[in-house]
């Protein structure tokens, strides 16, 4: 495209008349006709050589005809489409998930202009060069337009030519050290973040630490008052009982206080002041009874009898009564009332045995003591509780060394531990024969590895899975020529981590599948992470290979930096190039695999009780809990009895990855189980038992230390929440129920969608589990304002009954990865949006004019943009924002105008603002809201 100008162009472009623009091309002694005549990029050159010279510059030579300093303007124009957000109607209406609309939501397009401006100076320019001062004649915008209106004609010689990919590369490293310098601020924001939170937990500890070594210290004194002072109450009363006391010890009771000696005494000194001749009246009674014979002599006798009695054991506490009591109770001698047991001067000291969880009032009844006192310590402590709540065992421990006792854990899992120890000596009695391997195939996601066991298998699984990917783990059984191998076929997507960990541990070998067209992948790192601590062997299969551009060099570079390094170069991995497609290598990969195998020399006891995994479990309708189990040593048979996890049952059928009914399993063969009580949880032993009672309190053992567990996680989010709210205040919240078809995909999407909470919105899984969605999930739906996830699932008719009267949010998916966009999605609606500034206009005080009406009128030139009257405006002085506010009225001469464009002069008022000076500048701006995305 030509650069040429006409004459009347370039007088335009530099800014002076078009009379002296000729002159200066007469004077340089290009020969031109007229205003209209064209000038080339060549005489552009000698006119500014002809300048420089006239304003006592030299001549540059070709090397300093270049430009010293380029200034680079970049604009790019694009749109951005999101879709439309949802109106909010009021503050009780909250976005969900769900909320379908009976048609699509229409996008929103965005253009988006992004303006960029870089400046790049030569290297060689040692000394940048003086500045000229302009002539009288010429003004100071006027030189430079000048050359910037050359730099285009320079631009275009051989020396800037030359200097173009001097400039593309400095423009490139520009932007790496930009990069460089945000992912540096970034990294740098988070090691900040993780060491206030560090510092945080720390301060927290050392008050903790603080607060209990206080209260111990106030226990130890409390404990030291009490011994010191029934330390002296003890002496006080081996004073008080003198030599008469220890000459006949054994009518003594032991330990008698003081306090109890002081009242006796008390007693008996009222008691001879009111009966100063006791013993003459006595007298006096027996010799009248003597001699009378009256009814009155018994009683007499046994008073007589009962003074021969205190004659006799002196030194034991007896109650004088009055005459007139004494003559009505002489039935029997009066002891004191007071009972045998004597308060120990010693602390007694319990051993108190402490289970994984306790209540407040439990622990207290075990100690001995009241509940309140134990509620009181846990109040010392810094723990508010009531005497319902639970304590786990370490809280309850410590409070039990706090007050004076010996904590003991108490031994729970008897009946658990008496069954393992049967098993493992059952196993270890039997005969051990060689079993074959279980094989597990790890990998990225869509890098062929249900493919490469479809090819194995003869089979076509891939072509049935939702999506194109793995979502359950698959556990086959196959015969081959060369041998019978079990395969684990794990998903490869970043949700299913904890499955792929699963299959790593259950396994004998790991095949690492990797694409050579696509190399090592982030969940091709986390398999080999798995293996290795699982101890377990890796075999590498590079499939892909009938690709044109697979690359199996590159794969194996790859994994050499993860430690993984293939024989060919001199490691100990075995590395087979497969293609799954067109099935080459794949006897070389079961050669490898059975290879491994012997070396392993794998053996199981096959006579035993059966001993095995749960690699995945179900709910089906008209089956009822289904678990595929991999058996790992002995025989499981029909007829068995197993427990799982939190489940038992009796085996009712069995059947192969075929369908086919089987009637036993041994080890290293997987086999679906029917007659469970429940889905047991993947990843679960499972062991047969003889006795089924046995199993039942295995069961029920492990359901209450999980219903323990869980209640206790329950109360520990009630008081996290609590506590945040009264911190932060109500944080926004998603809540969910997720029903899905197998125990490893609750698993899996649980964990996805509890991970997308943010500082603002919190996602709360209400409820999640395994099969169809019921009546019961529909009202827990209505009670916690929850949306209902199915994942592979459905629901029955009274569910959607529910759902319908209603109006519930009820979402079926498929794949993994589109439930999670979604519930994203409805997060990123709840998220506050993002406000940003742009400066719109730019005014300059010249004057100020007051006005009885409006008070101070600042009398403007716009400058810069637009100014418009329903804005806000910042108030500038000395280029430092000394004012906030919004105009109040803005006027172009005695009109009220709505916006006032640059280079034209107008009247603004500041709203609430009366020190506006002449010099100050009035910038306006525009407020725009934009969602947030996670």
């Amino acid at each position: 495209m030509s650069s040429d100008v006409t004459v009347k162009q370039l007088a335009s472009t530099v800014g002076i008349p078009v009379e002296r623009l000729l002159s200066q091309l007469k004077e340089a002694g290009i020969d031109v006709t007229g205003a209209d005549a064209t000038i080339t990029e060549q005489e552009k050159l000698q006119l500014l050589g002809y300048l420089r010279r006239s304003h006592g510059k030299k001549e540059p030579d070709e090397s300093e005809a270049a430009p010293q300093r380029v200034t680079l303007k970049r604009k790019t124009v694009g749109e951005l489409r999101q879709p439309q957000a949802a109106p909010r109607t009021g503050a009780a209406s909250r976005p969900t998930v769900g909320s379908r609309a009976p048609a699509p939501r229409a996008a929103k397009t965005v253009n988006v202009e992004v303006r960029r401006k870089r400046t790049y100076v030569r290297r060689e320019e040692a000394q940048p060069a003086a500045a000229t001062p302009p002539r009288p004649d010429q003004r100071p915008g006027q030189r430079s337009d000048q050359r910037t209106d050359a730099r285009p004609a320079q631009r275009q010689g051989p020396a800037a030519r030359s200097t173009r990919p001097l400039l593309d590369e400095q423009r490139r490293r520009a932007e790496l050290e930009e990069r460089r310098a945000e992912e540096d601020a970034r990294r740098l924001a988070e090691q900040e973040a993780q060491e206030r939170q560090r510092r945080e937990d720390e301060a927290r500890r050392r008050a903790e630490d603080e607060a209990r070594r206080r209260a111990e210290e106030q226990a130890r004194a409390k404990q030291a008052e009490e011994a010191a002072a029934r330390a002296a109450m003890a002496a006080e009363t081996e004073a008080e009982a003198g030599p008469e006391a220890g000459a006949e010890p054994a009518t003594l009771v032991a330990g008698e206080s003081a306090e109890a000696e002081q009242k006796e005494q008390e007693r008996q000194r009222k008691h001879a002041k009111k009966h100063p001749e006791k013993p003459d009246r006595d007298d006096l009674g027996k010799d009248k009874a003597a001699k009378k014979g009256g009814r009155k002599e018994p009683a007499r006798g046994k008073r007589a009898g009962a003074s021969d009695y205190e004659e006799e054991t002196s030194g034991v506490d007896v109650i004088s009564r009055p005459a007139a009591r004494r003559r009505r109770k002489a039935s029997k001698p009066q002891l004191q009332d007071k009972h045998g047991f004597q308060r120990p001067t010693a602390p007694l000291v319990r051993e108190v045995e402490v289970p994984e969880s306790i209540t407040v009032a439990e622990l207290a009844a075990r100690m001995s003591v009241k509940a309140a006192e134990v509620v009181k310590e846990l109040f010392k402590q810094g723990v508010m509780v009531t005497i319902n709540q639970t304590l786990d065992r370490d809280t309850a421990m410590i409070l039990v060394e706090e007050m004076g006792h010996k904590p003991v854990e108490a031994k729970t899992r008897d009946a658990e531990d008496n069954l393992m120890s049967l098993l493992e000596a059952e196993t270890g009695q039997a005969e051990h024969r060689p079993r074959p391997p279980v094989v597990t195939i790890m990998g990225h996601v869509d890098h062929g590895k249900t493919s490469l066991l479809d090819y194995i298998r003869r089979a076509k699984v891939a072509a049935g899975e939702a999506g194109g990917i793995t979502q359950h783990i698959g556990a086959y059984h196959v015969d081959t020529d060369k041998g019978t191998i079990s395969f684990l076929d794990t998903p490869g997507h970043a949700a299913f981590s904890a499955m792929r960990a699963r299959g790593a541990k259950a396994t004998d070998i790991v095949i690492l599948v990797v694409a050579a067209d696509d190399g090592v992948m982030p969940q091709t790192v986390e398999a080999i992470q798995h293996a290795r601590a699982s101890g377990v062997p890796i075999v590498v299969a590079v499939n892909k290979m009938d690709k044109p551009d697979a690359n199996p060099d590159r794969v194996m570079q790859e994994l050499t930096q993860h430690e993984i390094v293939p024989e060919e170069w001199g490691g100990e991995t075995m590395l087979v190039k497969v293609s799954a497609k067109t099935g080459d290598g794949i006897d070389d990969l079961l050669d490898a695999v059975l290879l491994q195998a012997e070396v392993l020399e794998l053996s199981a006891p096959v006579d035993s009780a059966a001993h095995g995994t749960i690699v995945e479990s179900s709910v089906e309708k008209g089956r009822g809990p289904v678990a595929t189990v991999l058996v790992q040593s002995g025989t499981l048979r029909l007829g068995d009895t197993i427990v799982s996890g939190c489940e038992y049952g009796r085996v009712r059928a069995m059947f192969d990855e075929a369908g086919r009914a089987v009637k036993q399993a041994g080890p290293s063969i997987p086999v679906q189980v029917l007659g469970l009580s429940g889905a047991p949880n993947a990843g679960d032993d499972v062991i047969a038992v003889a006795d089924e009672r046995k199993a039942r309190e295995v069961a029920e053992l492990r359901q209450e230390r999980e219903r323990q567990t869980r209640m206790d996680e329950q109360r520990a989010a009630n008081l996290d929440q609590l506590f945040s709210q009264l911190k932060e205040g109500e944080l926004k919240s998603v809540n969910l129920i997720l029903k899905a078809d197998v125990q490893g995909s609750v698993e899996a999407l649980k964990d996805a969608l509890v991970k997308l909470s943010n500082d603002e919105v919190k996602v709360n899984v209400v409820a999640s589990s395994v099969g169809g969605i019921t009546e019961s999930d529909a009202n827990l739906a209505v009670t916690s304002n929850a949306i209902m996830l199915g994942f592979n699932v459905r629901a029955d008719a009274a569910a959607r009954r529910v759902v319908e009267e209603r109006g519930l949010d009820l979402r079926y998916y498929s794949i993994i990865y589109e439930l999670i966009d979604d519930v994203k999605q409805a997060i990123s609606g709840l998220l506050s949006p993002i406000v940003t500034e742009e400066i719109i206009g730019l005014a300059q005080v010249r004057d100020v004019f007051r006005s009885s009406k409006f008070g101070a009128i600042a009398g403007c030139m716009v400058t810069e943009g637009l100014i418009k009257r329903n804005n806000p405006i910042r108030v500038l002085r000395d280029n430092v924002v000394i004012y906030e506010g919004a105009l109040e009225s803005l006027r172009r001469f005695k009109d009220d105008v709505a916006e006032v464009k640059a280079g034209t002069e107008c009247g603004i008022g500041v709203k609430n603002y009366n020190d506006v000076q002449p010099g100050d500048q009035i910038e306006v701006f525009e407020r725009t809201e934009r969602a947030r995305q996670l």
